[in-house]
């Protein structure tokens, strides 16, 4: 698997809205070899519950919380998987179909 042993990929999402997170967050993901490990940063006080959700929901894998390497900054981890659940294009925490 891509991210065994790996450095994670870093994601910066800065303090965008979990709704703009997730369709970006969706795009890069679909970039990446299923196993990578993904460490994105996110401000929303709402990312650990909808990112979790959204993982639910799609079949990446949530792996939660990441310990403080990047300051402040909360910051989660996921893992890609090999083949996600879409979801619809303008709404990401919707099943597609």
């Amino acid at each position: 698997m891509a991210g065994e042993g790996a450095d994670p990929v870093i994601i910066d999402g800065g303090d965008r809205a979990c709704v703009r997170l997730l369709l970006e967050l969706r795009g890069r993901l679909a970039e990446l070899p299923a196993g990578t490990i993904v460490h994105l940063i996110a401000g929303d006080p709402a990312a650990p519950l909808d990112l979790a959700a959204w993982c639910h929901l799609t079949g990446h894998g949530y792996l939660g919380t990441v310990p403080p390497p990047y300051g402040e900054r909360p910051a989660y981890a996921l893992r890609v998987a090999d083949a996600p659940r879409p979801t619809q294009a303008e709404s990401p925490w919707r099943p597609q179909g």
